[in-house]
């Protein structure tokens, strides 16, 4: 732990004068975080605050502070992220701004103090020490195995993407000015302590990342000390800001962030272009031509009145089909989501195990990283997409990275976007698979036993289903 009072410390000094990391996994030690499935890891997390009374009261509604006062979780939170690590990480060749941002508030506005290229440790050390620089570490699940473990089960439990971010701030010192984010926020406080301060929100919800002066945010609704091992939640539009007291050597935590960009008005935009193409199919007023020249025109009242009748005939549709289809937000979360955690010796490409046949019981594996689609560009196709059809550590080197993306080729795109596609007839039994903890093949809602073998076959081929 960092020590208190005195004159302000070096990062060298701070780094040999910290505790040896704790070990955790002794024997008859309690768990700290309880990682059997991902509604126990979120429950651990808030503990001791129950699930329930969390999304009543606190979730997108107000923050919620956790504090703990207990030694193991402390040191558990000291694991995930440490000044220490940062000499080693600058070793596998850091860049600024891809991986770390330097950066101090001065008179209300950010200061960034990025050099150009990779990160060198004792330039770092020399900002921090001497410009009281923030270090700001950008996803650093890629490198600490804990982090990736959290971050993978909290994705399985919002259905969500999950980034982090981890701040080291030097005593006397802020990093970033009044800010809001478009993230609910989860902050761990791991080492030293920070001073926050949170304001009612201009923007509820907020879309969009904003930095609001000092003169508009009025005074805090809320003012603490987060010290090692507390947890820190608040929603989206919160206004907030965080410095290292003095005589508190310098701070570390790590914000953990979720639910950017899903709201219920993404999800519409995203769905309704496939509600739409798929009622045009049926419904000739959707396929009649729009009125002559109405692109052209300043006063559209008649035809407004014509779309509000034709988004009605919509949603009669969307109630009687009780079918509501992700298109690009189901396709960029399964592909940009963190791979199951599973350990350095696991192997998840590699089937293995009893070839399933007609008599066999199957249990689909990685659930929570199944998805299965039926997809409105693809005419009488469902897909199955998993983790396990592409590159598992590639996916974890570059989460929340943007670089996925823009890197890969079209034809690679194409392969982790499609993942196994079946005939539309399938649907039903793949669903059966999905929904239940084992089936056995010949159960499957298919017309014939070469239908089902086959389907048992392609998904134990890919490492879907394990056979019992």
């Amino acid at each position: 732990m960092p020590r208190k009072g005195g004159k302000h410390a070096g990062m060298a000094e701070e780094t040999q004068a910290q505790c040896k990391r704790p070990k955790l996994e002794a024997a008859g030690s309690p768990s700290v975080l309880s990682f059997g499935s991902p509604d126990s890891l979120f429950r651990s997390l808030i503990s001791p605050v129950e699930e329930e009374v969390f999304f009543r009261e606190y979730w997108e509604q107000k923050p919620l502070l956790v504090r703990r006062n207990d030694a193991l979780v402390a040191a558990y939170y000291q694991c995930l992220f440490q000044l220490s690590d940062l000499k080693e990480l600058c070793r596998q060749g850091l860049c600024y701004g891809r991986d770390v941002n330097v950066c101090r508030c001065v008179n209300g506005k950010k200061k960034v103090l990025n050099k150009e290229g990779r990160v060198n440790y004792m330039q770092l050390k020399k900002d921090f020490d001497q410009k009281k620089a923030t270090i700001q570490f950008h996803q650093p699940q890629r490198f600490k195995e804990e982090l990736w473990k959290i971050q993978e089960k909290l994705e399985c439990y919002f259905g969500s993407l999950v980034g982090s971010n981890v701040y080291i701030t030097p005593q006397g010192s802020q990093g970033l000015p009044p800010h809001y984010d478009d993230v609910e926020v989860f902050i761990l406080q791991l080492e030293g302590e920070k001073h926050w301060r949170l304001y009612k929100p201009t923007v509820p919800l907020a879309r969009e990342y904003n930095v609001e002066s000092e003169d508009r945010i009025g005074s805090p609704t809320h003012e603490f000390i987060l010290k090692p091992g507390d947890l820190l939640y608040f929603p989206r539009g919160t206004i907030h800001q965080a410095d290292t007291p003095q005589g508190i050597s310098y701070s570390t935590h790590v914000t953990i962030s979720t639910y950017q960009n899903n709201s219920w008005g993404d999800f519409l935009l995203d769905a309704i272009p496939g509600l739409v193409f798929d009622t045009a199919k049926e419904d000739l007023a959707l396929r009649t031509s729009i009125p002559r020249q109405l692109l052209m025109q300043v006063n559209t009242a008649d035809s407004t009145k014509k779309l509000s009748s034709l988004l009605r005939r919509l949603a009669d549709r969307l109630e009687s089909s009780g079918e509501l289809r992700s298109s690009d937000m189901k396709k960029d979360f399964i592909m940009h989501r963190l791979p199951p955690y599973l350990g350095c010796d696991s192997d998840p490409l590699t089937p293995g195990g009893k070839l399933p046949k007609i008599d066999s019981k199957i249990r689909l594996q990685f659930r929570d990283h199944a998805i299965i689609t039926v997809e409105p560009d693809q005419e009488n196709a469902v897909s199955i997409r998993s983790p396990s059809l592409y590159a598992w550590g590639g996916e974890r080197e570059t989460h929340m990275m943007g670089t996925e993306a823009d890197t890969a080729s079209e034809d690679s795109l194409a392969q982790q976007t499609h993942g196994l596609r079946f005939p539309l007839s399938y649907l039903d039994a793949l669903k059966q698979i999905w929904s239940s903890s084992t089936v056995h093949v010949k159960e499957l809602n298919l017309s014939s036993d070469q239908e089902k073998e086959n389907l048992a076959l392609s998904l134990w081929t890919e490492c879907l289903i394990e056979v019992l």
